[in-house]
């Protein structure tokens, strides 16, 4: 039961939170709920097309206090709020994800079939373009059972020459 509340507790902050950030061209992309003790951690990320910049998550830790504290969503129980970036080790999901990682390395795990690692050439709102092996292949969104971007520490920019 306490995790149906909670789901509903989540989906209102998130609700609550959605415009007054997008008025500052963030998106919410996930809100996490979680005991602590005698209080809940609350975390936000957020992203935004070419990344989200330090500055960004300051604004948007004040914007997200603000609305809260204008709010009763969060009832009498103290909390301590957490906003971040979405990080490299969330899936992506939606067509914003795979648009904001155009030429990063991702691992695919599609609903039928091998698990596949290529580079993101292009995405729209069907599906991705990823090259794999020299070969661009399409993935329907809904071919898609999971994908997460894949850490390069050395990687090279693409104007380089090899």
């Amino acid at each position: 039961m306490s995790n149906t509340r909670s789901d509903a507790t989540r989906a209102r902050i998130e609700a609550e939170l959605t415009d007054p950030l997008a008025a500052l061209g963030l998106d919410v992309e996930a809100v996490e709920l979680s005991p602590a003790g005698k209080r809940r951690v609350l975390r936000v990320a957020v992203d935004k097309d070419g990344g989200v910049t330090l500055d960004d998550v300051a604004d948007a830790t004040r914007e997200v206090s603000r609305v809260l504290d204008d709010s009763d969503v969060m009832g009498e129980t103290p909390y301590l709020l957490e906003v971040t970036s979405r990080g490299v080790d969330r899936p992506l999901t939606l067509p914003r994800h795979w648009r904001r990682n155009v030429t990063r390395l991702v691992r695919i795990t599609p609903v039928e079939g091998e698990q596949v690692t290529g580079r993101v050439r292009s995405s729209d709102e069907d599906g991705v373009d990823v090259e794999i092996d020299g070969e661009v292949r399409r993935f329907g969104y809904a071919e898609v059972a999971k994908a997460l971007v894949q850490v390069e520490f050395n990687r090279k920019n693409e104007d380089e020459d090899d």
